[in-house]
């Protein structure tokens, strides 16, 4: 049997309630790919050891840097790199946006607060998907 698809955008609209409430849409090899609508603003952080990468799937964000500021629309893909401290932030309501980044990254990285999210749900699989379940 193949394996199932997802269909990112239909499950992310079903099962995301919250923004920056990041959700595991799937594992490669020692990375995750995660998923989350972005709200106004986000925490000033950085990774010390990961790097982060974005995709943004709907909607437009902002990446701010410390010297400057990138701003990415539907099908626009940026890396931060380690170490790099950053503050993504919605230009549009609830952005969709698709994260490529190590298992372990937490999404607030050296800067704990009442956004950090620990333990990631895994986005499930919807009638969207063909029926398959997880």
């Amino acid at each position: 049997m193949p394996p199932a698809k997802l269909n990112i955008t239909a499950s992310a609209d079903k099962q995301i309630s919250k923004t920056f409430d990041p959700h595991i849409v799937g594992d490669i090899n020692d990375c995750q790919v995660k998923v989350a609508k972005f709200g106004d603003v986000f925490d000033w952080h950085s990774h010390a050891f990961e790097d982060e990468a974005f995709l943004v799937l709907r909607g437009r964000i902002a990446l701010d840097f410390r010297d400057g500021s990138v701003e990415l629309g539907e099908g626009d893909f940026l890396v931060v790199p380690h170490g790099v401290e950053h503050r993504p932030r919605s230009l549009t309501h609830e952005p969709l946006v698709l994260m490529f980044e190590p298992a372990a990254t937490l999404n607030t990285g050296d800067a704990e607060s009442e956004l950090t999210v620990s333990t990631l749900k895994r986005l499930a699989f919807t009638d969207e998907d063909g029926g398959a379940q997880e």
